[in-house]
């Protein structure tokens, strides 16, 4: 049986694609919590007094997509995928504001227990995690994206693999694959204090 609010979300997000204008706030009314909640993930370990709250990122979610407008998303994990995708740039946007790269003053960092287990729980900083995703993507694109949807944004194995339009077996060994090369291109990087 179909779980009706992803049905309501499908419906919503034909709508929106469709220019109901406020397809998007209903949207958002009910993917909301969630985007707070994969923001909290990103910020966890952080410096505290930092300028970067869980709300405001979600809220700047928000508004790049209504500057996007109607952009065509299938299901709630296209949707998450896409917000995946602009959580990532607002990250790697406000570190290099912050001066992380050269300073490595107030760097965002982000937890990667999952990805990364024997790196310092403290987390990756964000500039440092972007630049391998993007190394990796110049060697296999597929991984890198696999990383992006799990990390950024927070989808299953099953989701990742239907938006890929692989099999779960192949999102898992690419999830797998993925975070050893993370890691051993993360482990070594000087980590600011």
């Amino acid at each position: 049986m179909t779980d009706p609010t992803s049905q309501n979300i499908t419906g919503i997000l034909a709508g929106w694609k469709s220019g109901d204008t406020e397809a998007l706030a209903r949207l958002m009314d009910l993917l909301y919590p969630e985007l707070r909640k994969i923001a909290r993930q990103y910020l966890e370990g952080r410096p505290a007094g930092g300028s970067l709250e869980s709300a405001a990122l979600a809220n700047e979610v928000y508004l790049k997509l209504i500057r996007a407008g109607g952009i065509q998303c299938e299901n709630r994990a296209h949707f998450l995928a896409l917000c995946s995708q602009i959580i990532r740039r607002i990250l790697v946007d406000h570190a290099r504001r912050q001066g992380s790269a050269k300073r490595g003053g107030d760097a965002i960092r982000v937890p990667l227990d999952e990805v990364l287990v024997e790196v310092e729980s403290h987390g990756i900083e964000v500039l440092a995690l972007n630049d391998a995703l993007q190394s990796l993507a110049r060697i296999d694109s597929r991984k890198s994206r696999v990383v992006e949807l799990r990390y950024f944004g927070g989808l299953s194995l099953e989701e990742t693999a239907d938006i890929l339009g692989v099999s779960p077996e192949t999102a898992k060994r690419d999830w797998k694959m993925a975070r050893a090369w993370l890691y051993s291109q993360l482990a070594g990087k000087p980590r600011s204090a």
